[in-house]
């Protein structure tokens, strides 16, 4: 036989495998039980398969699984085998007494194969189950004593000892639980009745009965067993009495109820149900006259009735009901006829006029009614109007429902009633009314154009077009622009729009009132208030004041200085407000150096030495001040620092045009701080002012909330050295351009609960905290 070089080449590779596969062939086993936690050491399998934790990753160890490849791994770094994901024995083997894991372990270099089985234990987690959690059973009261009733058992997923189950039955006097069993296994369950049941004492029975399996700890499960008794025929009818007496007016219509008879059976079912008829014996009169509903006893009139013809009626009833035999009950019912006035009037409405306004003034006619007899005399026909009383309020009375009555003067009198109903007709004398006269909104700056931002709604107790209302702007100037550039309102819906960006810096408050009107004629309406509160958002970064600002500040330094020279100071200012205008300065090297001889005050921007200066410090140190707000996000600028170390000698010829400027910087902050004072004292007088002509005012008149006024204050932080606080409802008269705008200022007060910080940031707001107040919307 001739083989080809491909076919030696693959006959080969089998051998070697075959080879391979008989040289590592072993088998390890492991036990472990299911449910086990992830990282549950099974065992050192590397250690038992005779392979050294080193040779395991050159080796390419591997595992392979017949069943669920991710139940257990090997971590190849110690050699153990542990559990890697949940192993539920009931999922993986059912009920079988047997459940394993089979794995395969190859290793190459050379080729090994090795079978490892993994034993899962079976733990008691599953309770006993019943197939159903309420069982009904139907069982007549005629049952005999010692019947057996069959009930299916519950079932447990465990196995052996844990899926060994017992039964118990709660207290019952007219059953017990019998349980069947073959070598320990429940093979059959039932009821047996221990005494004999009476549906009319009690027509439904409720036990409960209990499982428990033979695992530890004991797992139980429960089902409701619901016993209804059925009904047998051992009850008669029996009428509520044997007599019924009853008086009947002549002429009474066809239909008119003489009586009601009525019997009741304590059977149940069919057994219950009872069925009326007349005697047999009755005579044809009395059928000709009346009639029996077979169901409900009622007894009607079905011809005329007349007390010169017969004057009384003796009827026999009979009940019978459905069972087999039928039980019977008869009872008697006398009529007596009542002698009445043959005739009764009659009312016609002859004209209505409907609907009515409801502004008709008093005595207004509605409707003509003719009131006649057949009897004879003066007043065998006359003519009435219904007229109106008093004022008509449709929205507190839409219709009104008067019922006239007409009365002869026979003995007894007769009487005939006659329903008008009235409407009562719209008319536009309600305006369209807000739910409260003033709405405060809040409205964060930059929003987008066309952005809603408001929802006004006005009812009108009116109806019709004279309820439908429609919304506009009651226009007028804001600044230099109109209303109308800057929100707009639905018509229909009344949605309040921005038309375009908000921007808090410009307009902090915007007041403005929307006009609700109906479609009446004449036109009402009335206005709602609006204050939108423009709110601020963290949009503009920290700006350096002076010089400082896109520049290199340079500073000469003496090496002799001490630890808390201050260098110079960095200033700079935010257009926002709050925590937004809330400024922080940090320093870093640019030379990316390590620990600086300087620091940066955290709320002060003062720089300052915060060692003696050595001749290993560089000569010339290049610093970055980051300054940041408290916004979110938060925004920054930085300036750039060059400090120069020089001995002490030549700090003296520095250049005296640094001197100068130097000089000219600090004369300009001189100016500054004064021009900033005398604003300070200026605003405190005005604050001033306004606050006792306010107290005035409150003390002379009723008390009332201006909405143009200024809001409470919002704590926003506070810390050991205190509070940083400020008014975020800063009101502004934007509405009528009248008035100074209020000012926005920062205190700190140290009586308020601390605020996070750590303790760096606490160190420096100890010796570098600036007592400062800004006042915005202010020229200098």
């Amino acid at each position: 036989m001739v083989f080809s070089w491909r076919e030696d080449q693959r006959l080969l590779l089998w051998l070697l495998l075959l080879s391979a596969w008989e040289a590592g062939s072993g088998q390890l086993h492991y036990s472990i039980p299911e449910e086990a936690k992830h990282g549950t050491f099974v065992g050192r399998i590397a250690q038992d398969l005779g392979l050294e934790l080193a040779e395991l990753v050159p080796r390419l160890f591997r595992v392979a699984s017949k069943d669920r490849g991710d139940l257990l791994e090997v971590n190849l770094q110690n050699g153990i085998l542990f559990v890697n994901s949940r192993i539920d024995r009931e999922a993986l083997c059912g009920r079988s007494k047997e459940c394993s894991i089979h794995l395969e372990v190859i290793v190459d270099r050379p080729l090994q194969v090795f079978h490892v089985e993994v034993e899962v234990r079976d733990i008691n987690d599953n309770p006993p189950v019943f197939p159903v959690a309420t069982k009904n059973l139907f069982i007549s009261e005629s049952r005999q004593l010692g019947s057996r009733f069959s009930l299916e058992g519950a079932s447990d997923a465990d196995i052996g000892t844990n899926s060994l189950l017992t039964y118990s039955l709660n207290s019952s006097e007219y059953f017990t639980l019998d349980v069947k069993r073959k070598d320990e296994e429940v093979k059959s369950l039932g009821l047996v009745l221990k005494k004999l049941l009476n549906r009319e004492d009690i027509p439904e029975h409720h036990l409960l009965i209990t499982a428990v399996d033979g695992g530890k700890p004991e797992l139980t499960g429960t089902t409701q067993v619901k016993i209804t008794v059925l009904d047998v025929n051992d009850n008669a009818p029996a009428f509520e009495r044997t007599l019924y007496k009853v008086r009947l007016t002549e002429n009474a219509p066809n239909g008119t109820v003489v009586v009601d008879v009525n019997a009741s059976d304590l059977d149940e079912g069919v057994n219950k149900d009872i069925v009326y008829s007349f005697h047999t014996d009755m005579s044809a009169e009395i059928l000709s006259k009346f009639h029996l509903d077979p169901v409900n006893g009622h007894i009607t009139v079905k011809d005329n009735i007349d007390f010169e013809e017969t004057k009384s009626f003796e009827i026999q009833v009979e009940a019978a009901d459905k069972g087999n035999p039928p039980m019977t009950d008869h009872c008697t019912v006398l009529v007596e006829i009542v002698d009445v006035n043959d005739n009764v009037p009659e009312l016609v409405i002859k004209s209505l006029s409907i609907p009515v306004l409801e502004n008709s003034a008093p005595g207004t006619v509605i409707a003509l009614i003719s009131v006649s007899d057949r009897d004879s005399g003066a007043k065998g026909q006359n003519y009435y109007s219904l007229v109106l009383d008093s004022a008509l309020d449709r929205e507190t009375t839409p219709d009104y429902k008067v019922v006239v009555t007409a009365r002869d003067g026979g003995s007894p009198s007769l009487w005939a009633t006659a329903s008008v109903s009235v409407e009562v007709a719209d008319v536009n004398d309600n305006a369209p009314a807000f739910a409260q006269p003033e709405y405060t909104v809040f409205v964060k700056e930059n929003n987008p154009p066309g952005a809603h931002i408001f929802t006004v709604s006005a009812t009108d107790a009116d109806a019709q077009e004279n309820a439908l209302v429609s919304y506009s702007l009651v226009e007028r100037r804001v600044g230099e622009r109109s209303l109308s550039s800057f929100v707009s309102v639905h018509a229909e819906s009344g949605k309040v729009f921005a038309l375009q960006p908000l921007d808090h810096e410009e307009l902090e408050l915007l007041q403005f009132q929307v006009s609700a009107r109906d479609a009446g004629v004449p036109s009402l309406g009335s206005n709602v208030t609006l204050q939108v509160f423009v709110l601020d958002e963290n949009d503009n970064a920290p700006t350096l004041l002076g010089p400082q600002a896109g520049s290199t500040i340079s500073e000469l330094v003496s090496r002799t200085v001490g630890a808390g020279h201050v260098v110079t100071k960095v200033r700079a200012v935010d257009a926002d407000s709050g925590y937004n205008a809330w400024l922080s300065y940090e320093l870093h090297s640019a030379m990316g150096s390590g620990r600086l001889p300087f620091r940066v005050g955290l709320y002060t921007g003062e720089i300052s030495t915060t060692r003696v200066l050595d001749e290993t410090d560089a000569p010339k140190q290049r610093l970055l001040v980051l300054v940041k707000d408290h916004g979110e996000p938060v925004l920054t600028a930085t300036a750039t620092l060059l400090v120069s170390l020089v001995e002490s000698g030549h700090t003296a010829n520095a250049p005296s045009r640094a001197l100068v400027n130097s000089a000219g910087r600090e004369a300009s902050l001189v100016d500054v701080n004064v021009y900033l004072i005398i604003a300070i004292c200026a605003v405190s007088s005005l604050m001033v002012l306004t606050l006792l002509l306010y107290t005035a005012l409150r003390c002379s008149a009723t008390p009332t909330e201006d909405p143009c006024g200024p809001g409470k204050p919002v704590l926003v932080c506070s810390s050991a050295v205190g509070t940083w606080s400020y008014s975020q409802q800063r009101r502004q008269r934007v509405c009528s351009g009248e008035g100074p705008p209020k000012a926005d200022l920062m205190a700190f007060s140290p009586s308020l609960t601390p605020c996070p910080v750590n303790q760096e940031k606490e160190d420096k707001l100890l010796s570098d905290i600036d007592f400062s107040v800004k006042v915005s919307n202010f020229p200098l």
